[in-house]
């Protein structure tokens, strides 16, 4: 009995919490930097810094009314385009092939000269990537852009949602798993606040000897520090 009772001993598995002591720095979930992508001159700037837009909300646009005019041309030659081709799929079967290819061509031609038009006046609009806030501005009616020498004209990050960017001791590269605990504080501020690892760097900072994990957090204002204890279970 005892040498059966000893074997499940050894079976046994103790698991001993760790806390292991990591600083962070606050970022956004999402953020970009925007640009124009073509040449103009700006005709139109819709926000300013801390105002809110949706994906695809515009924030600015380059005086396009040359990229307009061009467009409606393409559209009306598509349009007619169309029609010509329309009227000989109906007598497909009549008509000699290759005239009845020359207005497939001619159809195909005018969807891609459509096609290419818009795109080039979409360039002219610069649109929001995602839901978010605008911090930065740096484009003012009457601004020329350039395309061939492209500038950020803005910058916008997620409103709400953000990732603490954690650092800790690289000998503990073993020890955090993602799920582990993190209890911390933000620099100014009393409010013990607790999250979980959702992410691990895969790459020890070979200057600081530190590695690097996220934990999800929400309306933090962006490059806050602080500190805390990651609450880890190791096996034995």
């Amino acid at each position: 009995m005892k040498k059966i009772v000893l074997i499940l001993a050894l079976f046994i598995v103790s698991i001993e919490a760790k806390e292991i002591y990591a600083t962070f720095t606050v970022h956004a979930t999402k953020s970009a930097n925007l640009a124009f992508s073509s040449s103009g001159i700006v005709d139109k700037v819709l926000v300013d810094i801390a105002t809110e837009v949706k994906k695809g909300d515009t924030l600015a646009k380059l005086q396009n009314d040359d990229l307009k005019a061009s467009l409606a041309i393409t559209n009306s030659a598509l349009k007619y385009a169309k029609k010509d081709y329309s009227r000989r799929q109906k007598v497909k079967s009549i008509i000699d092939e290759a005239e009845f290819d020359k207005y497939a061509s001619k159809y195909a031609d005018a969807r891609a000269q459509q096609s290419y038009k818009q795109a080039i006046l979409d360039k002219s609009i610069l649109k929001a990537p995602f839901d978010g806030v605008i911090y930065a501005k740096d484009v003012e009616i009457g601004d020329a852009v350039s395309g061939a020498m492209i500038r950020t004209v803005f910058k916008i990050q997620t409103m709400h949602e953000r990732k603490l960017v954690l650092e800790f001791d690289q000998k503990y590269w073993s020890d955090v798993k993602i799920g582990d605990k993190f209890n911390y504080k933000v620099d100014g501020s009393d409010v013990l606040q607790e999250g979980l690892i959702s992410k691990i760097y895969p790459v020890i900072d070979s200057q600081k000897r530190k590695i690097q994990a996220e934990v999800k957090a929400k309306d933090f204002i962006v490059g806050l520090f602080g500190d805390g204890t990651i609450i880890t279970t190791e096996k034995k």
